[in-house]
């Protein structure tokens, strides 16, 4: 459960998903005493004490007893199969968080799926600090190292990126998971040679922005890999990985990096891209909406057969994302469609015009200070508005804009000053807080 979430949306959660007990522990309870907690809640910090015993008795036991008769005694059924696993609610970035149901055949398959691309050795461990309500952290920082028995050193949050670096350098951690927000936090806190160990740096969950790649690499040595993923992809789609050797004249190497791209796709993962109105296929070297198939799509949405019918048709999932490939089968993602304006007919990118916006302005490396949204325009149907944290001049601004290259189209017309730009836990836009902002709600 994301107890950052607001307490409506918590209190729907529980009751969509009509959760009677909660797992948690007496002082992070005693920290949250405004969140809907379920009637029973069971603390893990008063019960382990009690069952030392049968702790060590089920250890032993799951070291010398096989497989099938721990099953047996344990009554766990052989086969999961699609039915449900794991419960996961997704940001709510753009509306009302959604239950995303996730089968044993979608964990399995994404944690097989991930297991190819990472190919870890007997060296190899995780910094597992993202929580657990983020799917990247479910999957990858839970189920993966629990199934494959890759090492793993916890700790609660990511964002003390101080006390998560101290933990790389001392236990010579070699993955490191994490989101541009908090490879930021990173970047402020954290000493270079802290992360030597690392020998990879895999972020998700946003855009990462070129500038904060290029900090990263300056500052750390870690070239960045960028992936992608949805809640209802269990997560892992697709991954940058570093080239196994250098291009050099007489060999061919398969390049696994493509800087601008999230990578290429796991493997048993088709892809599509359809027209973002008419849904019929066009070239996939065009940009359009991105279709997915594969073993780690959903199952649907919690008690939500409109919204599920929405989005999966036969067996393929609609992203909600524009993107494209290349040649080479690297998968390029442009944009959510909800942040994209419909202007004088031409669709036109939030996320590229508040990159612009960042190169003109010198905010690169900061925290997000600006955003764009869509407001209805009675000439064009749609219009770009910018909100900021701090006072901007816009004729500067466009002046600026326009000697960059930046089309009119994509200047915004006007600018709201607010107090603070709304984000996630995960790091994300805020979009519905965005959009609550610019209609002044």
């Amino acid at each position: 459960m994301n107890f950052t979430a607001s307490a409506d949306a918590i209190a729907s959660a529980i009751d969509r998903a009509e959760i009677k007990t909660a797992i948690s522990a007496r002082q992070f309870h005693g920290r949250l005493t405004n969140l809907p907690w379920p009637r029973n809640i069971v603390f893990l910090d008063e019960l382990l004490p009690k069952l030392k015993g049968q702790i060590l008795f089920w250890w032993m036991a799951g070291i010398v007893t096989p497989n099938f008769l721990l099953a047996r005694w344990l009554g766990l059924p052989r086969q999961g199969g699609h039915k449900e696993a794991v419960l996961l609610f997704t940001s709510g970035s753009s509306g009302e968080p959604k239950g995303v149901v996730l089968s044993h055949h979608n964990l399995i398959g994404n944690v097989t799926q991930f297991t190819v691309m990472l190919d870890a050795g007997p060296e190899d461990s995780l910094l597992a600090s993202l929580p657990f309500f983020h799917s990247f952290g479910c999957t990858v920082t839970l189920w993966y190292p629990l199934i494959e028995g890759t090492p793993i050193v916890t700790y609660p949050s990511p964002l003390e990126a101080a006390k998560n670096a101290a933990l790389v350098e001392k236990y010579k951690i070699t993955v490191l998971l994490a989101t541009p927000t908090f490879l930021r936090a990173y970047l402020r806190k954290a000493e270079s040679e802290q992360l030597r160990s690392a020998r990879l740096v895999i972020v998700g969950a946003e855009k990462m922005p070129l500038d904060l790649s290029e900090k990263f690499f300056e500052r750390f040595g870690k070239r960045v890999m960028e992936g992608y993923g949805l809640t209802e992809t269990a997560p892992v789609v697709s991954v940058n990985l570093p080239d196994p050797i250098p291009e050099r004249p007489g060999v061919t190497v398969q390049p696994l990096y493509r800087l601008g791209s999230v990578g290429k796709m796991a493997s048993g993962i088709a892809a599509e891209i359809r027209h973002p109105e008419t849904n019929e296929k066009i070239s996939i070297y065009d940009s359009g909406m991105l279709w997915l198939r594969g073993p780690n799509i959903f199952e649907g949405y919690l008690k939500d057969p409109k919204r599920t019918a929405e989005v999966l048709h036969n067996g393929w999932l609609k992203t909600g994302d524009i993107g494209r490939l290349d040649e080479d089968g690297f998968l390029y993602i442009e944009g959510r469609l909800s942040r994209f304006s419909k202007i004088g007919g031409e669709m036109v990118p939030h996320e590229v015009v508040e990159q612009k916006i960042i190169g003109a302005l010198g905010l690169e490396g900061s925290e997000r200070r600006i955003a764009i949204c869509g407001v209805p325009d009675e000439a064009k149907g749609e219009a770009l508005l910018l909100l900021t944290a701090d006072p901007i001049e816009m004729d500067k601004l466009r002046a600026l804009l326009t000697e960059s290259g930046v089309p009119n189209l994509w200047i915004p017309k006007r600018s709201i000053v607010v107090e603070n730009i709304p984000v996630l836990a995960s790091g994300k836009l805020d979009i519905r807080g965005c959009q609550e902002l610019a209609a002044g709600r």
